[in-house]
Formats: structure tokens, C-alpha cells, sequence
């Protein structure tokens, strides 16, 4: 089947438009939030036929839905917690988001070392690892092989060697979270669902019956205000959620988030050129964490501790960055890693409800619903895994209260640029593009990772670097300036930000490269949005402030 392209321009030049149609339509249902859950929403309901509004206060995926593990994994540590229903619908969940976005969804093979005084044991991994097999109906290509210590230390020769019992090989897939919400939310456009980001929601309009009828919403791009009127409100904030039940009448009642913070550190491949990712014990306090290669680094991850400062700006310090390398210089002695190695980071809040008398870890990993008085319906917990299906069961609830009678379509669905029926076809498709790219001078290696983030819409990058090949000699800025002009039109990019962290991952997998390029980038936008010199200035000293918040825990003490 030939893959499709995005068929619709999903644009910030379109931005004076969108608001127009927002201010002066009536939705059957607004979504708050503009992370993973919040996209599958509006991708459900509008796959529906729903009439549907999506807003987000800053760029999509700017909270957790960018800062995640990037695994659309089964959460196999919650076997631990006896979560066997959550196992089974987030590993189910796996087969279906990899079958839907192939291009981002990638089969991952997973190392699990069993050692002296780890928290598993040989048998009882064996049993974990076949139930998480079992519950997961996985393809007999992906179930679980169990190792003994030699051939462990074979498949894994960086492991440490004393204490190693055995192992356990299996399969996760990996993605990139940013990029599958940009994925989902262009394909809701595509099915016609009004989606703004930069556009805050700063309180609610009420009818006679205390019932909200309107969000009142700040465009923070512009600074103008304007109302959008629905029949339904959905608040699929994220770390936010409560933020936004306090500007509701109904309050912060009941049920409350508790957050968590995980922190990941990014360092080169060749610091720990592992030949597949490893998910092993932190021997100082029994946790779990992963070491995953990707293209030309290692990423290791993830903390998870309480978090109650400032929910905008989570960073990792130096006491995350201590715990995570000495976890890894454990597991993995000739690595020898230190604080100086690291080249990026990231941290991201989980959004998970509160149990008294529960440490974070325990807390479960579940997606609740909240109902007000008020008619707002709030989402918060869950994992990315499981968005499709929290998508589908907040929009039964909505498709309820309107009286509508549709069933989800969404189990397959395949997204934006992903219509690929095989992983075959797919590696066909990139076979064929290579071909055509030499004649811009693209190598394999710049088309793989377009094709990793955008799927078959790399035709139109491609097409655009064919148009630019008078105006920009240089063959790499060229095919840059072709996907920062995609990512523009087609994916609603408003800022340097935008494209160089959330739609092209750069910040956190090329960093290094980008003290070369983001001045170009910076003045290739400015000329494309007629931003002025003020503007671009602004977008500059955003940028570099992210630039260097990545690291900032590198000139901080460990208390």
C-alpha cells in the first residue's frame, strides 16, 4: 500500500484562522492538554466524527509526553506489584501503537540481568518473564529466552562478572514520545480537529446550572484573549491536572497527583557501547533502571523520586546524576563513567494519584477519571503505552454524555506517515528513498533518522531539499532547512525550541552538534515567520537557556 502524506497544512502561519474558527464554532468537545493523552483524545473523538477542539498552554509534548523513558513497553516491575491487568493492557497496547506507527515504534531487545542479591531471582524471572509473555499474547519471534551466566556475559560482555547468575532476553519497543504525539495529533487534524498550542486556559464561563459552557484562554504567542465554547471539557493536563481543577468551582476534591520526578542522563555510544538495552538493578536500593543505545548514544534512566517544586521546570541535579552513574559503574565497572561524560539530560514529572502511605515507587501506575459537579472530566496517572486505550475510555464516557453511539476506531488506525503494513515495506520504502536522495546528496544515515521521526512524510522533506538545492549549496543545511520547513507547515512549530527539542529530539541525542547549528536554524525561522529582530533574539536566549539547563547540574554540589 502506498504510504499517505499529511494531507492538511497544520500550521502557526495558519494561527489568526484557527483562532477565528475556535472563537466562533461550538465543539462537542474541548481538550485541555496537549501531551499523549490529550492527542489520543482528540484523535479518538475526532475519528469518531466528534467536533473537536484541542488547546495546550505551551508546545505539544512539552511535559512528560518529551521527557519519558521513550519505551512503549509493558512495565514488567509491575508484575511486582501483582498489576497483572495493567501488564496485560499495556503489553497488549505494545503490538497495536507498533503496528500503527512503525516508523516510530521500534522492536527493542532487552537484557535482563538476574545477580547475587538482586531483586530477582533466576526462576522467579523465568515466571515473570513468561507471564509477561503470556499476558501480552507476544509473537513467538519475541517471546523470552532464558541465559545462564556465560552466555549472559556473552550477550552482554560490558556486564559485570561477579555476581552474574543468569538472564533474561525479551523484547520492548522503543519510540520517541514527542514525536508519536506529533504523530497522533496530526492525524486528528487530519480528521478535522481544531488544534492550537500556546493557548492557556486562564479560567471557565458557567451557565444557569453551574455547568461550563466556555474555557477562557490567553494566546500566549500574541497575547490576545478569546473564549471556545463546547458541549464537553476534558482536562488531560498532565502535572497540571489539579492546576486546572482549582480554576473549576468543583475544586481539588477527593482524589489528588502525586508527582513523581525521573531523570535520565545522555552519553556518548562509545562511553557504554552496549549491544542491546539492559534493564538491572540499582544494588544501593533495589530500583530498576535502563541503559538503552540509541544511533550515536547511550541513554540511562530513570530516578523516581517526589517532586513538589516548580512543576515548569524539572531538572535533573546533581544528586540524580550521581545515583544514576554509580548505579550503571556497578552493573557495568569498565564503563568508569563519570559526571563529565554526560553530554545532555532530561527530566519529566509522572502525573500519579496519591495513596497515603505509599512511597512513589509504589504508587500504581494506573489512569483514573475524575468527574465534577461542573461537567469537567480529568484524566491524570497511566502510562505512554496505554494512551490509546485511555483515549478510548474517556471518549466512551464523553460519547455517553452526548448521546452518540460510535464505537473506536483508533486499534487500527495507522497514524500520520506510518501506513506501512510490514516492517518489511517499510525498509523497502527507506531502500527507495536513499536512491532518490543521492541526487541531493543525502546519505543513508541523515534518511534514516528522518524517516525514524516523520515515516512516509519524508517525501515532502525531501521534495522541499529538490527546491532548495540552488538556494543553499551546503547538502546537510539544505535537507535541515527542508525538515524545519515541514515541521512549520505541517506540525504546528511556533519557536527554535519547538523544532530542535520536541519535533527533532536534538537537544537531548545531538547536542554537541547544535552549538553549530542552532544560530542557522534561528535565522532560517526568523526569515519563514517574519519574526523581528526582538523576536529572534527571544527564541535565541529561550533556546540557550534550555541549552544549558541540560547540564546545569553539572556546576551544582550534591547535597
Amino acid at each position: 500500500m502506498q504510504p499517505k502524506l499529511s494531507s492538511i497544512k497544520f500550521s502557526v502561519e495558519d494561527r489568526k484562522s484557527q483562532i477565528e474558527l475556535l472563537s466562533n464554532t461550538e465543539f462537542d468537545l474541548l481538550v485541555i492538554g496537549g501531551g499523549i493523552t490529550g492527542a489520543g483524545i482528540a484523535l479518538d473523538a475526532a475519528q469518531r466524527g466528534l467536533k473537536v477542539a484541542l488547546l495546550e498552554k505551551k508546545d505539544y509534548a512539552w511535559g512528560t509526553s518529551s521527557r519519558s523513558t521513550k519505551l512503549i513497553h509493558g512495565g514488567l516491575r509491575y508484575l511486582k506489584q501483582m498489576e497483572f491487568k495493567l501488564v496485560q493492557e499495556v503489553g497488549t497496547e505494545r503490538a497495536i501503537v507498533h503496528r500503527n506507527a512503525r516508523h516510530i515504534v521500534v522492536p527493542e531487545k532487552m537484557l535482563l540481568p538476574i545477580t547475587e542479591g538482586g531483586s530477582l531471582s533466576k526462576n522467579m524471572s523465568a515466571w515473570a518473564l513468561w507471564v509477561y509473555d503470556w499476558l501480552a499474547a507476544v509473537d513467538k519471534s519475541e517471546s523470552k529466552k532464558m541465559l545462564n551466566a556465560a552466555d549472559t556475559a556473552m550477550a552482554e560482555p560490558l556486564l559485570r562478572k561477579e555476581g552474574l547468575k543468569a538472564g533474561g532476553l525479551y523484547f520492548e519497543y522503543r519510540t520517541d514520545d514527542a514525536r508519536l504525539t506529533a504523530e497522533i495529533l496530526k492525524t486528528a487534524v487530519e480528521f478535522g480537529a481544531i488544534c492550537l498550542n500556546y493557548a492557556e486556559i486562564n479560567g471557565f464561563e458557567y451557565d444557569s446550572g453551574n455547568l461550563i459552557k466556555k474555557a477562557k484562554v490567553i494566546d500566549n504567542l500574541q497575547g490576545s484573549a478569546f473564549s471556545v465554547n463546547a458541549k464537553i471539557f476534558v482536562n488531560a493536563a498532565g502535572p497540571w491536572v489539579d492546576n486546572l481543577r482549582a480554576f473549576d468551582t468543583d475544586g481539588v476534591k477527593g482524589k489528588r497527583l502525586h508527582l513523581s520526578k525521573g531523570v535520565h542522563l545522555v552519553i556518548p555510544f562509545e562511553k557504554l557501547a552496549l549491544k542491546q538495552s539492559v534493564y538491572f538493578d540499582v544494588k544501593a536500593d533495589k530500583r530498576m533502571i535502563f541503559a538503552i543505545p540509541r544511533d550515536s548514544i547511550t541513554y540511562l534512566g530513570t530516578t523516581d523520586t517526589n517532586f513538589s517544586g516548580d512543576i515548569e521546570n524539572p531538572e535533573a541535579s546533581a544528586q540524580d546524576a550521581a545515583y544514576i552513574i554509580a548505579a550503571v559503574n556497578e552493573m557495568f565497572p569498565s564503563a568508569d563513567l563519570k559526571v563529565e561524560d554526560v553530554i545532555s539530560s532530561w527530566a519529566g514529572l509522572r502525573p500519579l494519584i496519591h495513596q497515603d502511605g505509599k512511597s512513589v515507587s509504589e504508587l500504581s501506575r494506573k489512569d483514573e477519571i475524575f468527574l465534577s459537579k461542573s461537567g469537567l472530566i480529568s484524566i491524570a496517572g497511566g502510562k505512554l503505552t496505554g494512551y490509546r486505550k485511555m483515549a478510548e475510555k474517556v471518549v466512551n464516557l464523553v460519547s455517553k454524555k452526548l448521546g452518540r453511539n460510535v464505537a473506536c476506531g483508533t486499534k487500527n488506525l495507522k497514524l500520520s506517515g506510518a501506513d506501512f503494513e510490514t516492517n518489511e515495506a517499510l525498509d523497502r520504502f527507506f531502500n527507495l528513498r536513499c536512491g532518490q536522495a543521492k541526487q541531493i546528496s543525502a546519505s543513508h544515515r541523515e534518511i534514516k533518522s528522518l524517516l525514524n521521526r516523520y515515516g512516509a512524510n519524508i517525501d515532502l522533506i525531501i521534495a522541499n531539499a529538490f527546491e532548495l538545492y540552488q538556494q543553499e549549496p551546503d547538502p546537510s543545511k539544505r535537507l535541515l532547512l527542508a525538515e524545519l520547513n515541514y515541521c512549520i507547515e505541517y506540525e504546528q512549530v511556533a519557536s527554535l525550541c519547538d523544532f530542535l527539542i520536541r519535533r527533532s529530539g536534538r537537544l537531548y541525542f545531538n547536542r554537541p552538534e547544535l552549538e553549530n547549528q542552532y544560530h542557522f536554524i534561528a535565522e532560517a525561522m526568523a526569515k519563514k515567520l517574519n519574526w523581528t529582530s526582538t523576536e529572534t533574539a527571544e527564541n535565541m536566549l529561550e533556546f540557550e537557556t534550555e541549552y544549558n539547563r541540560v547540564l546545569a547540574f553539572k556546576n551544582s554540589e550534591i547535597a
